[in-house]
């Protein structure tokens, strides 16, 4: 085990609140992990699993499909993190964003920790790892340096459709455009920021897929405030707290073990949607 990052790097994401281009996978890595959600995508047609394939790739992927987990324990990933967190690592979530090419999707300014019920925590991070070009064009993420440094800020609920956000959540105070850093990738390189950092991403006018992979690292002293569990992969080092039920990367696609388990990690995740 080791950081992966410089004390430099460590310093620019402790000022700004996040860190970028890093290279954690090759290009054919990338490719080849666009490929299995190609795959899946024939295979799975619409509601052959009771609901959309997407679902499955937004909520709890990595309970059920094997290549999610193992991405999130990729080593450059985990080495890269650690530099952030320190040698004790797990995965809270991991979801696809994947937004359609000429399409008006848009994630609007936002905190992550607004709603996960996990407080205001510091020891959050999120990799997003670029799987197709990540450009102004094809609606790569907005940064605002500094964000970080604020309290969690009001946000609404607007529910709009072209929001890939589940409640199109948006912060509810003025975000000057201009002052923010578009986060351009290539695929195989990722983002780090922290779960206050105000960001955002506008829509895909490109003619390709952009296909990004978030992966919410905490450390095993990150607790649940709001619902009464919470479940989370442990994935380097050691969890001593037990504030999290543990459980292992799935080793095949939708078996009924893990369905089930995804299905309770839902309904005990219920509480959040009622903040």
């Amino acid at each position: 085990m080791r950081k992966l990052l410089s004390e430099n790097q460590i310093a620019d994401y402790r000022r700004d609140g996040y860190l970028f281009p890093i290279p954690v996978l090759c290009r054919d890595e990338a490719m080849s992990y666009r490929a299995e959600i190609e795959s899946l995508e024939k295979t799975y047609q619409e509601h052959a699993l009771g609901q959309p394939l997407n679902q499955f790739f937004r909520t709890h992927g990595h309970v059920v499909i094997p290549f999610m987990a193992r991405i999130a324990q990729t080593k450059t990933i985990l080495d890269s993190v650690q530099g952030i967190l320190g040698p004790d690592l797990l995965v809270w979530s991991c979801e696809l964003f994947i937004k359609e090419p000429n399409t008006q999707k848009v994630v609007s300014w936002h905190q992550d920790l607004t709603y996960w019920g996990l407080g205001e925590t510091d020891d959050l991070v999120t990799a997003w790892i670029a799987l197709s070009p990540a450009t102004m064009e094809s609606g790569c993420m907005k940064f605002v340096a500094g964000s970080h440094q604020q309290r969690l800020v009001a946000h609404r609920d607007t529910f709009h459709k072209d929001n890939l956000l589940s409640r199109g959540q948006e912060i509810a105070v003025d975000v000057d455009e201009s002052e923010s850093t578009p986060v351009v990738l290539k695929p195989g390189e990722m983002s780090l920021h922290h779960g206050r950092m105000f960001h955002a991403s506008g829509p895909n006018v490109s003619n390709d897929r952009r296909i990004g992979v978030a992966i919410r690292y905490v450390t095993p002293g990150v607790r649940q405030i709001v619902a009464q569990r919470d479940y989370a992969m442990l994935v380097r080092g050691c969890d001593q707290h037990r504030n999290w039920i543990n459980f292992a990367a799935p080793d095949e696609a939708f078996t009924d073990d893990g369905l089930t388990l995804r299905s309770r990690i839902t309904t005990d995740q219920a509480a959040l949607n009622a903040q």
